[in-house]
């Protein structure tokens, strides 16, 4: 996400192109996320420690592109990549609802869930799993890289640890979603209530209220925790019936 900000916002700072400035913040998510599948498919490696590694790499490799290309670490403003709430939503509504309508309704969506089921299960289908593993790590990638652009377009510019852990926080709306996609748009739809209501305390800061605004800003990390207990809770109970 951080990677598909800042080369969302390099690419507007130099075309003056909204649209422009999305496709390559997609494009820079879907190449880290080639690497990760490069080292879990090619080199066989773990696939969380390849992912963990390639958000290790991200922050620092952006830091020394920035300095070099534009004198700074900081912020990196681009008045072009700027674009209203609606805008926002409705490109990342239109890429969400055609990704559910390909995993749903598709051929190549269903070979791709039975992939993601296990190379026992998709061996059994005739399925070559690898080859729809890369799919899954490349569609991922993309659709982080414009959800980090989106939210530089949010602002209309970079600035370093912008995605406060919004990546993990998708990551647990995926587990809520039940790994279903309408699942995951709702519980995305939730979180993002959320950030809304957070962002909206802002506004009661310096006033008798600050206390609660800043518990308010908490609410999307606490209720990721609280999502994470019962889900784990869940899963260990499943695994007792068993």
């Amino acid at each position: 996400m951080l990677a598909g900000a800042f080369a969302a916002a390099a690419t507007a700072r130099a075309t003056g192109s909204l649209g422009l400035g999305l496709a390559v913040g997609a494009l820079a998510g879907l190449f880290l996320s080639l690497l990760v599948a490069a080292a879990a498919i090619g080199l066989k490696s773990d696939v969380f420690v390849a992912g963990l590694a390639a958000n290790i790499l991200a922050p620092g490799l952006v830091s020394v592109i920035s300095e070099a290309a534009y004198g700074t670490k900081g912020v990196l403003a681009a008045e072009a990549l700027r674009a209203s709430d609606w805008t926002i939503l409705a490109v990342l509504a239109a890429a969400a609802l055609l990704l559910a309508l390909v995993l749903s309704r598709s051929v190549f969506g269903l070979r791709l869930r039975v992939a993601g089921e296990g190379d026992e299960v998709a061996k059994a289908a005739g399925i070559d799993s690898g080859r729809y593993r890369l799919a899954a790590h490349l569609i991922a990638g993309a659709a982080s890289g414009l959800a980090g652009a989106a939210l530089a377009a949010g602002i209309g510019a970079y600035v370093p640890g912008m995605t406060t852990g919004r990546g993990w926080i998708a990551l647990v709306a995926v587990f809520l979603g039940g790994s279903r996609a309408g699942g995951v748009i709702l519980s995305c739809l939730l979180f993002g209530c959320l950030f809304a209501l957070a962002n909206f305390a802002q506004g009661f800061a310096g006033s008798g209220a600050a206390s609660m605004a800043e518990l308010l800003q908490a609410l999307p990390y606490l209720a990721t925790a609280l999502a994470l207990i019962a889900f784990k809770r869940a899963e260990a109970g499943r695994g007792g019936r068993a």
